[in-house]
């Protein structure tokens, strides 16, 4: 890819020594960016396009490095994140201290403690929660199928992923006055994009639903403390609370912040993709009906096949859609020179969408991940949830929980939508920018299959 000289200049020479300079947007591109109120996905996509998958832009007094390719965002990523760190998190006001927001050594420690819980044994333990947690769903989906009344799928989608993650934290099914109370979490999500920069503002802004929120963490705290297990044994809030009562650094508001982060973890990005994933199926309803076809139900082949559209509408929507970082010191990065103190954004959306990685990259295709070689290989070209250390801790509950979600569902019902979103907004997550109204008709494929 070429660099226009008039579109584009070097950023300072770096005191590093080594390594070309990082070019850098002209200032022209971002006036315009801002002029048209663009999102900040346009003005990255501007900056790939016209320099390549690592380059520059300024906003502010500083430049800020866009990484896209793969090499690149290995290195940053995987192979020397103590280089570029995470030092913050867009969500802090509602997540607090939690891992998704922690930093240094108390991130350490917070995410040894949790790894186990999601991994092997950890995760055998809540595989029969999420069986429940999606027999519910399908449950309220036949129900709304006798009825005919209209429903939200992305509200249908939020719901199983509060409550399968409720099951996971407390052992117990999540209450209809809990799931109202929680609504509070996604309120301030979709808040995120538009609050004010500054944070004793942006925390009244959504005040009324962080008191929300802190009441609901504090009763689950205290049942986890005096309360028996839930009917399926005890949660991982049992786990946080035990800790609490060896390591003095897991405070009441640790506690609350490890909660609450596991909650909008643990939903939000499930719900998203789900309901993406509905939105593409409704384009391209053959893809379903490969994916029914491939196998009876329970079958390898149909689960591989079920698992192929959740790892599609990742590609094209990935959980973690940028990941910001900061560079501790002078590095030099595939063959430029990056100075200590520079901000960075990796953006697997971009890199997903990157025709030289993935051909015809905006078409929804499953086949990319079940036929060989349709996919590239290489490292850095596929991160949904991240990669390295600071990747996603819960990518394989959030993985089962879609696709058992989708073997209870798929067979049975086909939603048909009244009026589909016209594009996306981008905050922790890229989310549909609007409603999904839809009805329920009987599959054309495996209908009344269980």
């Amino acid at each position: 890819m070429t660099t226009d000289a008039r579109s584009s200049r070097p950023l300072a020479p770096q005191q590093s020594g080594t390594g070309r300079p990082v070019p850098e947007l002209d200032s022209a591109h971002v006036e315009r960016w801002r002029a048209h109120r663009g999102e900040l996905v346009d003005l990255l996509a501007q900056v790939r396009e016209q320099l390549g998958g690592v380059a520059a832009f300024r906003v502010g007094p500083r430049p800020t490095v866009l990484v896209t390719e793969p090499e690149a965002v290995q290195h940053v990523l995987a192979r020397y994140p103590d280089r570029y760190v995470k030092r913050s998190h867009r969500a802090r006001l509602l997540v607090g201290d939690g891992v998704l927001a922690a930093t240094g050594e108390a991130w350490k420690r917070q995410r040894r403690l949790l790894q186990s819980q999601f991994t092997g044994p950890g995760m055998r333990r809540y595989e029969q929660r999420i069986t429940d947690a999606a027999r519910t769903t399908a449950e309220r989906w036949a129900g709304h199928a006798r009825t005919g009344e209209a429903f939200d799928v992305g509200e249908e989608m939020r719901r199983f992923g509060l409550d399968t993650i409720w099951r996971a934290l407390t052992g117990h099914p999540l209450d209809d006055a809990t799931a109202h109370e929680l609504a509070s979490i996604a309120a301030v999500v979709a808040a995120l994009p538009t609050l004010p920069a500054d944070t004793v503002d942006a925390r009244d802004a959504v005040a009324a639903d962080l008191v929300r929120i802190d009441a609901i963490a504090r009763h689950a705290v205290a049942a986890a403390r005096s309360a028996a297990p839930g009917p399926d044994g005890p949660g991982l809030l049992h786990v946080l609370v035990d800790a609490a009562t060896k390591r003095p650094e897991y405070t009441d508001q640790l506690l609350r912040d490890e909660l609450v982060t596991l909650l909008v973890a643990g939903h939000e990005t499930t719900a998203t993709t789900l309901t993406w994933l509905y939105l593409l199926l409704d384009r391209h309803p053959a893809a379903r009906e490969e994916a029914l076809a491939a196998g009876g139900a329970g079958s390898p082949q149909r689960r591989e096949a079920i698992q192929a559209l959740v790892s599609e509408t990742l590609r094209l929507y990935p959980s973690a859609w940028i990941l910001p970082r900061h560079a501790t010191e002078d590095d030099t990065l595939a063959g430029y020179a990056v100075e200590a103190g520079t901000d960075l954004l990796v953006c697997p959306f971009l890199t997903h969408r990157d025709a030289e990685l993935w051909p015809d990259p905006e078409q929804f295709d499953p086949r990319r991940f079940t036929v060989p070689g349709a996919r590239p290989t290489r490292p850095g070209a596929y991160l949904p949830f991240g990669i390295g250390p600071r990747a996603c801790l819960g990518q394989q509950f959030a993985l089962r929980e879609s696709t058992v979600l989708l073997e209870h569902l798929l067979p049975v019902h086909t939603p048909s939508f009244r009026s589909v979103p016209t594009g996306a907004a981008y905050s922790i997550t890229v989310r549909p920018d609007g409603p999904t109204p839809a009805t329920l008709s009987a599959a054309g494929t495996g209908g009344g299959e269980r």
